[in-house]
């Protein structure tokens, strides 16, 4: 086991395929978890739940949950929390959490939710490019792996451009009659009218949502650092948790004087704060910070497009919303992008492994007792006969020396 750029590097075909496996199960578990999200905000919206105290309440459940987590399952293996530690916490609650959630919500409201889809999807170009910036990424053009990982990148963002945008002849595949909007169709709340507006403000709501995208991205890159200086995913999500929750708290206290808009009760409030904050923003980003521990930035942001995918298929299943040839054709060219990243990068770290396995080899061999290295013996043997030879020749030479002068 060694370490490339902060990324764990295995040392044999066979766990890398399991190395690789396990980061993709997870990432897709992730992102039917954030998928899972959405629906619950769209519903949270809909009962007339202000969104920035949502934001807030999350981050809180995520503290509540976590912290006690790290604090037992890495009491022994926690290393020194240093100010540094805690600067790059605050940046991950910041960029992570409470930033970019807010800028998700504002571009929502000022925009459109297409237009907030579509700038979501540039987050893998970008985390691709600052990867590259602080070197946690190699894009090594004349190589197979690294074609790969910058096409399969491009193909991924360009599916997600006409899933968002093309949609084409409506699809009946599957109906399950099944429509948990149904009571919020003939009277939307305020709530969701509000996020749904046209207002003039509609560049300051563009800027919003790229911001979004852009926090995303630098969350990814600072988890990156974060997590080799830090290498604990329950204690380092405690921390973006509880700096993320502080921030979110102090802004949603500036936006929202009502306090009724705080009271829960045991509804669809509770219930989808309660999700977000246990589930979303606690063990999903424990394991997003293992895997990019793992396998870096970019592998992870590689999964955000195949979220489209997971919304639109629980959509038509729990919201009545009709499949389109648009999403169709975009939803094969996200998986297909991401499998080409994902191929990319097990190329690479196989090319890694083999390297470091060819330095690994003059090194054992250096170490190894001469008794097992029977060549070593044998050219001493042949060194010591030569030797002796030419011994016994210079004798009869220095013989037949004395006998000619005598």
């Amino acid at each position: 086991m060694g370490q490339q750029g902060g990324i764990e590097i295995s040392s044999s075909p066979r766990s890398v395929v399991d190395g690789l496996m396990k980061p993709v199960i997870t990432m897709v578990a992730a992102q039917i978890a954030y998928a899972a999200t959405g629906i619950f905000y769209k519903l949270a919206a809909d009962s007339g739940m202000n969104l920035n105290i949502l934001v807030a309440y999350r981050l809180m459940f995520s503290s509540a949950i976590i912290v006690p987590l790290a604090l037992i399952l890495e009491r022994n293996s926690r290393p020194k929390l240093t100010l540094v530690v805690l600067f790059q916490a605050f940046l991950c609650g910041l960029f992570g959490g409470s930033l970019s959630q807010n800028l998700f919500i504002e571009g929502l409201a000022l925009t459109s939710p297409t237009f907030v889809a579509a700038t979501a999807n540039l987050i893998p170009a970008v985390t691709l490019i600052m990867a590259i910036c602080f070197r946690l990424e190699k894009l090594t053009l004349g190589s197979h792996a690294g074609k790969a990982k910058l096409v399969g990148t491009v193909v991924g963002i360009g599916g997600a451009m006409i899933f968002t945008f093309f949609k084409g002849p409506e699809l009946s595949i599957w109906s399950t009659h099944v429509d948990l909007l149904r009571e919020h169709h003939a009277a939307p709340s305020p709530s969701s009218v509000s996020l749904h507006r046209s207002t003039g403000s509609h560049l300051l709501g563009s800027f919003s949502a790229l911001g979004s995208a852009v926090s995303y991205a630098m969350w990814l890159t600072v988890q990156a650092k974060m997590s080799k200086r830090y290498p604990c995913p329950y204690s380092s999500t405690g921390l973006m948790s509880v700096m993320g929750s502080i921030q979110s708290v102090a802004f949603a206290l500036c936006v929202e004087r009502d306090w009724s808009q705080w009271k829960l009760g045991w509804n669809i409030k509770l219930f989808t704060a309660a999700f977000t904050g246990i589930v979303s923003s606690g063990l999903v980003v424990v394991l997003i910070s293992w895997c990019i521990r793992k396998r870096g930035p970019l592998f992870v942001s590689a999964f955000t497009p195949l979220c489209l995918v997971i919304v639109a298929i629980a959509s038509s299943l729990l919201l009545n919303e009709k499949l389109s040839l648009g999403s169709i054709l975009g939803g094969i060219l996200i998986v297909c992008g991401l499998y080409m990243v994902l191929w990319g990068k097990s190329k690479e770290m196989k090319s890694i492994n083999n390297v470091g396995s060819d330095q690994e080899q003059p090194a054992a061999a250096s170490v190894l007792p001469s008794s097992t290295r029977p060549q070593d013996s044998q050219l001493i043997e042949i060194v010591a006969t030569t030797r002796a030879l030419d011994t016994n020749a210079s004798g009869i030479n220095k013989k037949n020396t004395n006998l000619g002068s005598s």
